[in-house]
């Protein structure tokens, strides 16, 4: 299955009592909704637990507000919280992972070159 979102927070690399190693996140995707009949719409996010097998070295682009898509096979775990009340989780084993940047940022945006400021003649073309 397919899906794009945001992350939540930055990943983890977990190493497993066999050395193995685990790159762990969480993905964020929001929808929005309008019921019939009301007036206000509704704003929902489902969150994802994914667990990345092939290579940890992913896990230095997957940082909080980074957008990613990512491709895997969902499943369902239930367990009982502390309480005693039943709950379950939405989890991922991703096999690929793309990264797309944080999206629209606040931050300023880098200085665009101007025409003017390339070193060589714009008519000066080596073909």
């Amino acid at each position: 299955m397919e899906l794009t979102g945001r992350l939540v927070g930055d990943a983890q690399v977990r190493t497993l009592k066999d050395s193995r190693q685990v790159v762990s996140f969480t993905v964020a995707i929001n929808d929005y909704f309008k019921p019939k009949g009301e007036a206000e719409g509704k704003q929902v996010a489902l969150y994802i637990q994914c667990g990345y097998w092939i290579s940890t070295r992913v896990a230095e682009r997957l940082t909080k507000g980074n957008i990613v898509e990512i491709n895997g096979r969902l499943y369902v775990t239930a367990y009982k919280d502390m309480q005693g009340e039943p709950k379950a989780t939405l989890n991922c084993h991703v096999n690929s992972i793309k990264v797309h940047g944080k999206g629209q940022s606040s931050e300023p945006k880098a200085k665009q070159q101007s025409p003017e400021s390339l070193t060589e003649p714009l008519d000066d073309l080596p073909f």
